[in-house]
């Protein structure tokens, strides 16, 4: 656990404006549809940052932000990768390469994706979904 949580200008100086836009954008779609708590860490050797989403004592994904660059992770276990491969043909050749590149430990695969824009997340929700339904009900105004 951090002893302060970074604040936006923080973040931005961090990261810059383009991709704090875009972990803004995908934390506030996760938030949408996930109630979890959310847990700010250090992001070990490689990264400044972790944001991770659990939720019943299991992770869900993380965020992760080190000097420019803005990282998205899910771990796949074994039966989660049967299913992605199950969806392998709706998922980008992008997000297919950062899929068949990650590296399998004896705990799960460890996906990590460098997201530069919003483009791959229709592919992100395809994935979460894989490791957990939506649980929060859509509010109609």
């Amino acid at each position: 656990m951090l002893e302060q949580i970074p604040t936006n200008e923080e973040m931005i100086a961090l990261i810059g404006q383009p991709l704090f836009e875009v972990w803004r954008k995908l934390a506030e779609f996760i938030e949408s549809k996930y109630d979890m708590d959310c847990l700010w860490n250090s992001g070990g050797k490689k990264w400044t940052y972790e944001y991770k989403y659990r939720g019943g004592g299991k992770t869900l994904c993380a965020l992760y932000a080190k000097e420019k660059v803005f990282g998205f992770m899910i771990i796949f276990g074994k039966a989660e990768r049967e299913k992605v491969e199950a969806i392998r043909s709706e998922l980008s050749s992008e997000t297919q390469r950062t899929y068949d590149e990650a590296t399998t430990y004896h705990d799960g695969k460890w996906v990590m994706f460098e997201l530069t824009d919003t483009s791959l997340f229709s592919d992100m929700e395809k994935l979460l979904r894989i490791k957990r339904a939506p649980n929060k009900l859509a509010r109609t105004n």
